[in-house]
């Protein structure tokens, strides 16, 4: 067996060294530095590598030479530096040869600008610093899509499939940043309402990273005390304080090699947070008790309700360390603002609870669709989540009517009349009419104002016959 395993890495690089044997780099960098990496990593596995300061040079260089690779900064020196550039040279290069493969060399900041480039036309971006077997494989997949153009796509990991479900597009677009931020360790700041799903991402960045085999450990940092949190998190010796009667390991070093999910992170004090950053920036933690510094090695991801905005207030959390947990943000929308998830969800759920339960498996009929999709989920896919449990539960048979259908009222009040119903429904309507007019007709720049998909702006005009 263990021949066999140390067999076939070598099979595999023995491919990747004969695929890029053929292949004929172009690299675009104005760092000389990065330049002279490349070149000196590339010059042994290729067939021609060039490289190139300035961009104004691609045109040139793409009609002198017929290139498979394009290595392509996201920035380059100017008054205005702000990841645009490298966007701006993409489209030129997709006009002059639409079937060259390009790569962006990206820094942890400009992830966000690295995701759209791939919706310009990018086959792939690496991060600063790169380690050099990622970027050969990287260039090896590019040659292969360019030598099979056309092959079907990589279906996703089931996580997708089961659990962290959304066929929307703005989950989609999640979905995505996950896949592709997930192998890079920056520390991931999760934003979101409560209920919104943001430990079911954060377990999917888990699983798709290299620490995947690892610890994935979660805490709830806004529900611990001034006295606990520095002995739940960096761990105590006994007789630190009265009640510790034993050694205990905190939960950074229960994460080492792993990943450290901080939960409400927003919620903490600022002395609970001068003390978390004193152990991000030294990367150690120092036992209670103790005065002997213990290494650190985890990916952090933290999560919280509140919006960036109020999180940057300084008297309420400092601004240094959001900077050092917010390399990356995803920003996980509301259930209100995924009317296409909502009936993918509640048959999910569905399924889950018709099994859990030895039920037959449930069918939504036209008022229990009808029901789902007009209410607003102030909990979220949480309260969706226990409406249909609920539902499964009390069902007299494997059909769902809108009246199995029953929402928390701890979550919201009932309408009180159908004249504020009437009501509602004319300020839906005229903020509609108003919202289409101020872009002349333009529905995707309405909806997107409104904060809707286009399909739920399309029901809503059929819905008042606009």
């Amino acid at each position: 067996m263990s021949q066999t395993l140390n067999y076939k890495p070598q099979t595999s690089n023995y491919k990747l060294y004969m695929s890029l044997k053929t292949a004929s780099v172009l690299v675009i960098d104005d760092d000389v530095d990065v330049l002279t990496a490349v070149r000196l990593l590339l010059r042994p596995e290729v067939k021609e590598i060039i490289t190139e300061k300035n961009p104004e040079n691609i045109r040139s260089l793409l009609s002198k030479h017929d290139f498979d690779v394009l290595l392509l900064d996201m920035n380059f020196n100017s008054s205005i530096n702000t990841g645009n550039e490298g966007i701006f040279w993409l489209k030129k290069i997709r006009e002059l040869k639409p079937n060259i493969c390009v790569i962006m060399i990206t820094a942890y900041g400009d992830i966000d600008l690295a995701i759209r480039s791939l919706k310009e036309g990018a086959f792939d971006f690496v991060v600063k610093p790169w380690q050099n077997e990622k970027l050969l494989v990287t260039i090896k997949d590019a040659v292969k899509r360019k030598e099979h153009k056309g092959a079907a796509p990589l279906v996703a990991s089931s996580i997708f499939e089961t659990e962290l479900l959304g066929q929307s597009e703005v989950m989609q677009d999640i979905f995505y940043k996950i896949q592709k931020i997930a192998p890079t360790d920056a520390n991931i700041l999760i934003l979101g309402e409560n209920g919104t799903g943001k430990e079911l991402i954060a377990k999917a960045i888990h699983h798709f990273s290299h620490r995947s085999t690892k610890p994935f450990i979660k805490v709830d940092v806004g529900a611990l005390t001034e006295t606990l949190f520095e002995s739940e998190l960096f761990g105590h010796r006994k007789g630190a304080f009265t009640d510790a009667r034993e050694d205990r390991t905190g939960r950074f070093e229960a994460a080492n090699t792993g990943t450290l999910f901080l939960d409400e992170i927003g919620n903490i004090s600022l002395h609970q947070q001068a003390k978390l950053l004193s152990v991000l920036q030294n990367r150690q933690v120092i036992r209670l008790g103790t005065n002997t510094p213990v290494p650190i090695d985890i990916r952090l991801i933290c999560a919280t309700n509140l919006p960036l905005p109020e999180l940057a207030n300084e008297s309420r959390f400092r601004k240094d360390l959001i900077y050092r947990i917010n390399t990356v943000e995803i920003v996980v929308p509301p259930l209100r603002k995924r009317e296409g998830d909502i009936l993918l969800l509640a048959k999910h759920f569905s399924r889950i609870y018709s099994s859990k339960y030895l039920k037959p498996e449930m069918e939504f009929d036209r008022s229990a669709v009808d029901k789902l999709m007009h209410y607003h989920y102030p909990g979220n896919v949480r309260e969706l989540q226990y409406t249909i449990e609920r539902a499964v539960i009390m069902a007299e048979d494997s059909t769902l009517t809108a009246r199995d259908i029953i929402f928390s009222p701890i979550e919201s009040a009932p309408v009180s009349s159908e004249e504020n119903f009437t009501n509602l429904s004319a300020v839906e309507k005229n903020t509609i009419l108003r919202v289409i007019e101020k872009h002349n007709g333009n529905i995707s720049k309405a909806a997107k104002e409104l904060g809707i998909t286009r399909t739920a702006l399309y029901r809503r005009l059929s819905k008042y016959d606009i």
